[in-house]
């Protein structure tokens, strides 16, 4: 049997803050759709890889001691880090080499998710 990750779902207490922080960290245009039991903003979806979403409804609330989920970005950290300050985002810890791994710093987001921003190493394969 396969198994893997398939969607992502980081949980918000403000959605339109939210929304605000991770269109300008990745320079996305998620936009907020609400179904009537929760409102949600895909952040991406990429065929072959797993989703992510934003969600706001209740009993789902962010945490700084949940999983670590590890955002991809094709942008150098450094250009990241610094968007993710101007949007009210807090760095966590520096900019930390994996080695062959590539790298990664820790982030909260303004909802208060701990998340972390990756990179590959150069010429590694990459899903977006």
């Amino acid at each position: 049997m396969a198994t893997g990750i398939v969607w992502v779902e980081i949980p918000v207490l403000d959605m339109n803050r939210a929304v605000a922080f991770y269109n300008a960290v990745f320079r996305l245009q998620a936009e907020v759709y609400d179904d009537g039991e929760r409102l949600s903003a895909v952040l991406w979806m990429i065929e072959g890889a797993p989703g992510c979403s934003l969600t706001q409804t209740a009993g789902f609330r962010p945490s700084a001691d949940g999983p670590w989920i590890y955002l991809h970005s094709e942008d150098p950290l450094d250009e990241l880090l610094t968007r993710v300050e101007a949007a009210g985002g807090e760095i966590l810890t520096p900019h930390t080499s994996m080695g062959e791994a590539g790298s990664y710093t820790a982030i909260r987001d303004t909802e208060g998710n701990t998340l972390a921003l990756y990179t590959a190493p150069v010429g590694a394969p990459t899903t977006s």
